[in-house]
């Protein structure tokens, strides 16, 4: 894990999946019913990918935490919400959650929310990209590929090409 205060000319997606994927994979083949979950939608992404280069047994499931947002009544729904899919057992499972981005935390706690009303997992651990820092919840993530410091109006966004290769936009508001 690397700490900086960074810019997007530092940030490749493909070197920072590597990092994570490296990671992630001795305690992947250490863990039995071991299952993978992505936040919509670059958590998801990267989680079909980890699943593929892993070669986990489950496909990876996707979470939409649109309902379960602590802020769900004062924004209301987003238009492109999208269905929840966990393709496995979450009772007993040790799960990695996926996200792009770790920011507040509030994002974390909602998918976690909506995880237990699946089941009761064995253990969930977090997996991350980019921890920008900014926590309002105790949120940490027990994976992650680059720790970096952004003004609060920057917006890190994953994009995943047709190719299926990730890269990383910092937009200024």
């Amino acid at each position: 894990m690397t700490t900086t205060t960074t810019n997007a000319a530092q940030l490749d997606a493909e070197a920072l999946y590597q990092q994570l994927l490296e990671q992630i994979r001795p305690h992947a083949l250490a863990q039995d019913k071991l299952a993978i979950v992505g936040i919509y939608s670059g958590g998801a992404w990267i989680a079909e990918r980890l699943v593929q280069d892993l070669g986990l047994p489950n496909k990876a499931g996707r979470i939409d935490v649109s309902f379960y947002r602590d802020d769900y009544a004062a924004k209301g729904l987003h238009a492109e919400v999208k269905p929840t899919q966990i393709p496995f057992d979450v009772d007993g499972a040790q799960i990695i959650l996926v996200d792009d981005v770790l920011y507040t935390g509030r994002t974390t706690r909602a998918a976690i929310n909506e995880l237990f009303d699946y089941g009761r997992p064995a253990r969930i651990m977090l997996a991350t990209l980019v921890d920008r820092g900014g926590r309002e919840l105790p949120v940490a993530a027990d994976f992650v590929a680059l720790t970096a410091s952004f003004e609060p109006a920057v917006s890190v966004n994953l994009q995943r090409a047709d190719d299926g290769t990730f890269s990383i936009s910092v937009d200024h508001a």
